[in-house]
């Protein structure tokens, strides 16, 4: 005799859940944080010398061929509000009270870019079951590989900046994140965005090169006059502008274990939406438990398990065929 739909979801609810049941428990150890890549590559973004122009967004969607992000009724152009599936790179306003002053945390304003942060140890990595994501064993560029995803949506999850977006409206959906522009470093180039910046807001370089820089700006006088590299850290281009304070801080330098999107600003960066971390990875936490529940791929059944007996039970009192 056949099996019907219904006797097959409470089979797979079954197996699913029973399977769970069976897994012998293992204690849940954390690793040691991953260093920081000698030859990493990274940016460091200066929210003091970003105007807000936009370019690098611009810039990203031309060299990465993303669409528009078509968020305002009846919008002509792209204007995205956030990191989507559509754009993997947006600048973004803080603003309080009057708002007059730049670089003020009480009315003033600030820009911030959101992208990511290709972590030293990143939790996406560590979170995906299939490795369509893995870090560069050179540059540390965190890649990804829609030929070996499933969909599962766990690196989601893990990261601790929200930077991972899924297609919703694809057939076929993948995730979308910044690669640092890694085709174009295959072919001897950088990140467009900081090809096209022209403020030098945002630079490209080794980030041993970038950490240097940001703790030489750091140590400039308020009201001075410096000079600020263009588009690569030992760019040649420079630009010449009054110094604005800073926080005493470079963030990502240990923010989740570290990370080579370096950045500096004069607003604090919770308010500028950035996560407060502390100095270890999520993912040297985590792995552990991580990859028990991946082996032999039980979380996902589990989890298919658990959705199909949602639907049994919803579907309960209705006749299936």
């Amino acid at each position: 005799m056949g099996l019907n739909r219904r006797d097959f979801l409470k089979a797979a609810a079954g197996g699913g859940l029973a399977l769970a049941s069976n897994l012998s428990p293992a204690p849940v150890l954390a690793r040691a944080t991953v260093t920081r890549l000698p030859d990493a590559l990274g940016i460091l973004y200066d929210a003091t010398l970003c105007i807000g122009c936009k370019a690098c967004m611009a810039a990203c969607k031309k060299f990465n061929n993303l669409p528009p992000d078509l968020c305002t009724p009846n919008s002509l152009w792209d204007d995205p509000v956030d990191l989507s599936a559509k754009t993997v790179n947006i600048v973004k306003l803080y603003k309080n009270g009057t708002g007059l002053a730049k670089d003020q945390e009480i009315n003033g304003y600030s820009f911030v870019r959101r992208f990511c942060m290709h972590c030293v140890d990143p939790s996406c990595v560590s979170a995906c079951p299939v490795s369509a994501l893995t870090k560069d064993p050179k540059t540390g560029v965190v890649h990804y590989n829609k030929d070996n995803c499933i969909g599962c949506r766990y690196c989601q999850v893990a990261c601790p900046y929200l930077i991972p977006k899924f297609q919703w409206d694809q057939a076929f959906p993948q995730i979308v994140k910044c690669q640092l522009c890694d085709h174009r470093i295959a072919q001897g180039s950088y990140s467009a965005c900081c090809e096209f910046c022209p403020t030098g807001a945002s630079i490209f370089g080794n980030v041993q090169d970038l950490r240097k820089e940001a703790r030489r700006r750091l140590s400039l006088k308020p009201g001075t006059f410096a000079e600020y590299p263009l588009q690569r850290v030992d760019s040649h281009h420079k630009v010449s502008r009054q110094v604005t304070p800073y926080l005493n801080h470079v963030y990502g330098e240990t923010e989740g274990g570290g990370a080579q999107v370096l950045m500096l600003a004069n607003v604090p960066f919770n308010k500028l939406g950035l996560p407060q971390l502390p100095p270890t990875s999520q993912a040297s936490h985590a792995e552990t438990l991580y990859h028990t529940l991946y082996k032999g791929m039980i979380v996902p059944y589990v989890v298919l398990g658990g959705l199909f007996y949602i639907i049994y039970k919803n579907t309960t009192g209705h006749e299936l065929p």
